[in-house]
């Protein structure tokens, strides 16, 4: 039924960060809001007997967030940066970490390398003692990769698979098809049993991966059946069709919802289904 309230995907209780497995410790930064939850969780990692580390997704350009990074380094050098994907709330803080530390930066998109080549999925980064595996995840948006660090079993998902609701897709970077291929890959990934935990761009770990994609994959479903019904109801463009299906979801989260929807629409266009929107525009985080 349009406009339902889906169910809550992901752990409810307020998220704080701090030291999750052996080899990652989430710094949380100072930037919650309804589109990035508790705020964007930077990842140092570092295995057990490692001088130096490896920091993931920096945050926003904040320089209480940066000092906090840099303590929780603690001893150990700083000598890779990485990138999930190229989101302000992800990246601003790179250059200046960059500068703190002298580490490269490396990420999919080499406009955000600094001193580095760029990622490339396949690859295998060597950094605070921990093999970090590439797996090329776009959809949120073309850049997105995640992190897998196969010898605990866990992935960094950045906002590809997030750590309570679900995320959206930035139309037109992103496209809902691949978005649903990369989430395929991630199950088939853990089925195989090499995902037990899901270290998320933002809200809290996660230890059920097969069941955590398996909602998303159907939460997908659900929303474009939605969209679907809202189009041959008589909605026409992006904001008639979230007034129908999100009207359960808080009105300050409906320009992002938009966003969504649209790209919801083209990924039905791109299926067969006669459905035309007129706008564009960038995703965030919501349901």
């Amino acid at each position: 039924m349009s406009g339902r309230v889906l169910p809550v995907i992901g752990s409810a209780e307020p998220w704080h960060g701090g030291a999750v497995t052996a080899s990652a410790t989430c710094v949380l930064a100072p930037n919650p809001s309804p589109m990035t939850l508790d705020g964007t969780n930077t990842w140092i990692l570092r295995a057990p007997d490692a001088d130096t580390c490896a920091v993931v997704d920096p945050g926003p350009a904040d320089p209480v967030h940066l000092g906090a990074i840099l303590q929780a380094a603690q001893d150990a050098r700083i000598e890779a940066i990485l990138l999930t994907h190229g989101h302000p709330d992800h990246c601003d803080l790179v250059r200046d970490l960059a500068e703190a530390t002298g580490a490269p930066v490396r990420a999919l998109d080499p406009g955000h390398c600094l001193g580095e080549e760029g990622l490339v999925p396949g690859d295998v980064v060597v950094a605070g003692g921990l093999e970090l595996e590439v797996l090329g995840t776009p959809g949120h948006t073309s850049d997105s990769v995640c992190l897998r660090i196969a010898d605990e079993g866990s992935v960094l998902t950045g906002d590809t698979v997030l750590g309570r609701g679900t995320t959206v897709v930035a139309w037109p970077d992103g496209r809902l098809g691949d978005y649903l291929q990369s989430l395929d890959r991630l199950r088939d990934l853990a089925h195989a049993g090499g995902v037990r935990t899901l270290l998320p761009g933002h809200g809290p770990v996660l230890t059920a991966p097969v069941e955590i994609i398996d909602a998303y994959l159907d939460h997908r479903r659900a929303r474009l059946a939605e969209v679907r019904e809202a189009v041959q109801a008589g909605a026409v463009d992006a904001s008639e069709v979230v007034a129908i299906v999100y009207a359960a979801v808080p009105k300050q989260v409906w320009p992002a919802a938009e966003w969504s929807v649209r790209a919801q629409l083209a990924y039905l266009a791109e299926q067969g289904d006669t459905v035309r929107e007129r706008n564009s525009g960038r995703a965030g985080y919501v349901d």
